[in-house]
């Protein structure tokens, strides 16, 4: 009996070993954008799984014209800080990893790239693209220099060329970049690749020495959350532009139109996911400063009525306000001029139109009720002397007249007193006959 369960005890023992042998395969994740806080947040959290699941290397595949120094550099520190290998592959074919992602390309421990793609141009961008001082320029050009020769020397790679490309903007192919010493490998595709890194050894950040054989590992996807998928989709510039007319527009509606609670619910919602999305990119107050003042115009030209002049300034400073709104590096994370023309123009139009009708309602006589009944015609149903009845919008209503009035003569209402006309006699012009010319 006891031999049996020492061999069952062996036999689980020996699977939860088998199981955890097993275990170790290759995390993958594919980063398809822009490089800001919801991409770095996502690198970090792989890196993390990777790390906790025991994996033999984290596979990033990437392609990105780049983005926020803040979240590369933060990137960066989770790759090099990373107790798992990672390997940073340019691809599919067509793609890149220019500017930040070159800087992430050479943080790497294994950096390939498919054939067909290209990496470099990393020199820095100054927020917004404005004109700075050449002491500050060069500050900020030596600091993001120091950063790719700390990088490239840690990684054993061309330290010189990689500094080029912070300093000339240069830019390789996959072909130049390997024969430059900056990438490791050209690999047609994942499978080539680990072929290629059998058994040839590269060092870590930290200057171990590692060899790693992948051929015919499982390599695992890993995805973003729901949440990071929500929030990378907010990331957009335009869409958050988008949000936050709609939204303004929204809430204009319901201020012109009190308990429709819709419009002011739909307003309410949208600007606060646009204020989150902005929050988490460059965003320029100025600029909302802008959008402010183009709806004030907006409602300012129903107001006076200057024939479109107000509104086509307020469409002017709507499209300055989202071309401004995000002071990103690359032109990938600034509002697009097609989307701050698409919104600022329709939107310029039904503000204006709305406001119009709303002032034009305020200044009409008012046509029910009552009130409704001064100025029109009644015929009195009997004689005013000076009470006495008429009728008038159907209704029959007791009348005080000033002068005698005959019944089926026809009155003009003047004034209403509760539940009393105050009327007037109808005074027909008297025209005399023309002459007869003979």
């Amino acid at each position: 009996m006891k031999s049996i369960i020492s061999r069952l005890m062996l036999a689980i023992l020996a699977a939860l070993l088998l199981a955890g042998v097993c275990s170790a395969e290759v995390l993958k994740i594919v980063v398809d954008d822009t490089i800001q806080p919801i991409s770095r947040e996502y690198i970090a959290r792989a890196v993390a799984e990777a790390a906790r699941r025991n994996d033999q290397a984290l596979l990033i595949q990437i392609n990105t014209p780049g983005g926020l120094v803040d979240s590369t550099r933060e990137i960066i520190e989770s790759i090099t800080n990373s107790p798992v290998p990672v390997i940073i592959y340019v691809a599919p074919s067509g793609s890149r990893a220019a500017s930040a992602g070159f800087f992430i390309l050479e943080s790497a421990d294994v950096a390939a790239m498919a054939p067909g793609t290209n990496t470099g141009a990393a020199h820095p961008v100054v927020l917004g693209g404005g004109n700075i001082d050449d002491v500050m320029k060069q500050k900020i050009e030596n600091d993001a220099a120091a950063l790719m020769r700390s990088v490239a020397s840690r990684r054993g790679r061309n330290v010189e060329v990689a500094e080029s490309t912070v300093r000339q903007s240069k830019s390789f192919t996959d072909q130049e970049a390997l024969s430059q010493h900056l990438i490791d490998y050209v690999a047609s595709s994942q499978e080539n690749l680990f072929e290629q890194m059998k058994g040839k050894p590269f060092k870590r950040f930290n200057g171990q020495e590692v060899t790693l054989d992948l051929t015919g590992q499982r390599v695992a996807p890993y995805g973003m959350t729901l949440k990071e998928e929500i929030l990378n989709y907010l990331m957009d510039p335009n869409i958050a532009f988008i949000l936050l007319a709609i939204g303004a527009l929204a809430l204009y509606a319901e201020f012109n139109h009190p308990g429709a609670v819709v419009p002011g619910t739909v307003g309410l919602v949208f600007i606060l996911v646009a204020a989150f999305a902005l929050n988490l990119l460059p965003t320029r107050f100025a600029a909302i400063a802008l959008i402010l003042a183009a709806f004030a115009l907006f409602i300012a030209e129903a107001k006076f009525a200057t024939h479109g002049v107000l509104t086509i300034g307020g469409i002017v400073l709507l499209t300055l306000g989202g071309l401004l709104l995000v002071d990103a590096p690359i032109p990938q994370m600034r509002v697009h001029l097609w989307t701050a023309l698409a919104v600022s123009i329709p939107l310029g139009a039904i503000t204006a139109f709305l406001m119009s009708i709303a002032v034009k309602a305020r200044r009409n006589k008012l046509v029910s009720g009552s009130q409704g009944l001064v100025g029109e015609t009644a015929v009195a149903r009997t004689s005013l002397s000076p009470g006495g009845k008429v009728f008038v919008h159907g209704e029959i209503w007791d009348a005080v007249s000033s002068s005698e009035v005959s019944a089926g003569q026809v009155v003009v209402v003047t004034r209403v007193e509760g539940l009393t006309l105050r009327v007037e006699p109808l005074t027909v012009p008297n025209i005399s006959p023309t002459p007869a010319v003979h």
